[in-house]
């Protein structure tokens, strides 16, 4: 596995029921925070945190149930990192501020991409825009 991958898993692991709920309390937040970055050279960004923001509130809201905990916990530390403002590098470095919050967004995409795949799916997103593939 990975170190990108490791360090996923161990984050995902972290995920309680009270992680979900202060995220679903800032989740209009950090959709509108997503929709706003500028990062050209990783430009299925935008399109995968909304996507995993997506998934985590129909998860909790119960408009889609078969999504695995495991994808739900890794989607919701992704989600969680990206909105981080001190990680491992910081955004307001230029070009490559935003490659780590693309390494574990798409870590998480690729862990779980059969089950994200089947989520795309089942409520009409297209997977191409959402894309794990570089």
């Amino acid at each position: 596995m990975s170190e990108i991958a490791s360090y996923v898993a161990h984050g995902a692991a972290q995920v309680t029921p009270a992680t979900l709920e202060k995220v679903l309390r800032n989740l209009p937040l950090w959709k509108v925070e997503f929709a706003q970055i500028n990062a050209p050279h990783f430009p299925h960004l935008v399109n995968q945190l909304e996507f995993l923001a997506d998934a985590v509130e129909d998860v909790a809201e119960g408009a889609y149930k078969d999504l695995p905990y495991s994808a739900l916990a890794s989607a919701i530390f992704a989600i969680t990192y990206a909105h981080k403002k001190t990680d491992i590098i910081p955004d307001h470095i230029a070009s490559m501020g935003h490659a780590d919050d693309s390494s574990v967004a798409r870590a998480v995409l690729i862990l779980h991409e059969k089950a994200f795949a089947r989520y795309a799916e089942a409520m009409g997103f297209d997977w191409d825009n959402v894309t794990s593939k570089p």
